[in-house]
């Protein structure tokens, strides 16, 4: 089951995301279940937040994932957003 992962980080943070990112790529990479990620940007392109498409076997399993984020665990996120999704192009 495909999920986006739509998290919005709090304002201000962005010296938290930089503090924990070798953190959440580690995290991604160890669990195998993110297909395409990547952060939001504003109109100055600093991160603003994140898109994670997760492939895991329920919606249960997405919310775990996603507690489980070492972003989520420091605090980052204002929202986290959690959508059924269907690949259409690519991959």
């Amino acid at each position: 089951m495909l999920i986006a992962l739509i998290a919005r980080d709090k304002a201000g943070a962005l010296e938290t995301r930089k503090a924990n990112r070798d953190a959440h790529l580690a995290y991604i990479e160890a669990t195998g279940v993110v297909t395409q990620a990547g952060p939001l940007l504003d109109d100055a392109e600093q991160m603003i937040g994140s898109l994670v498409i997760l492939d895991v076997a329920d919606m249960a399993a997405a919310q775990n994932w996603a507690d489980s984020d070492p972003y989520a665990k420091a605090g980052l996120f204002e929202s986290v957003e959690l959508i059924p999704w269907k690949r259409v192009i690519g991959g």
